[in-house]
């Protein structure tokens, strides 16, 4: 890797560690220089613009989740054993993976939802991504017999998604001790209906 990839990786990595506790808005240029000992031009230099530099951290922080999470979860059984592998990486992750402030795509997609841009382009590419994942991940369960055939994989994601989100405000902004008690909970009760 030469030292200007180098200098970029190193900027995303504290950019996503940055974005997790203040979100996009919070990761400027100046933060970034200064955490990294580069100059403002220099840092400057690796992205030519501020969206330019949300577009990349969008982008990182989605391979971030697809490495921490979603691969090692494929590596479970096939159908529900891969879903509740899945669910448990999920509300896990912000911890796992040492983000201070949770999950940074869930914080940019409150910053991002009325503003267009590539920015925001990203992470609707991204969380589309997401659904889909999930979705399939319940077609493949239906396929297994392990969920109905009657089963409505977009509905199972939106679900997914639901408690996945309800459980980051909860434990984020409410700090509820029983979060994650409160996050399996709901999501046995959405296994037990994909069954049914």
């Amino acid at each position: 890797m030469s030292k200007g990839a180098e200098t970029r990786q190193a900027i995303l990595d504290q950019g996503f560690d940055l974005a997790s506790r203040a979100g996009l808005r919070g990761v400027t240029i100046g933060a970034l220089a200064e955490a990294l000992g580069l100059s403002k031009s220099g840092l400057f230099a690796h992205f030519k613009s501020k969206d330019a530099l949300d577009t990349a951290l969008i982008e990182h922080s989605g391979v971030q989740f697809v490495e921490r999470v979603v691969r090692p979860a494929l590596k479970a059984p096939r159908g529900e054993p891969r879903l509740r592998d899945l669910f448990k990486r999920v509300i896990d992750w912000p911890t796992r993976s040492g983000l201070p402030g949770g999950c940074p795509m869930i914080a940019a997609s409150a910053e991002l939802d009325d503003v267009e841009g590539p920015a925001r382009d990203a992470l609707v590419a991204q969380q589309k991504d997401w659904l889909d994942t999930m979705a399939n991940l319940a077609r493949v369960a239906a396929q297994e017999g392990h969920f109905s055939g009657k089963l409505a994989p977009e509905q199972f994601a939106f679900e997914f998604y639901g408690i996945q989100l309800m459980h980051h405000l909860s434990a984020r902004l409410l700090r509820d001790p029983a979060a994650d008690e409160r996050a399996l909970s709901a999501f046995d009760a959405l296994i037990e209906r994909a069954k049914a």
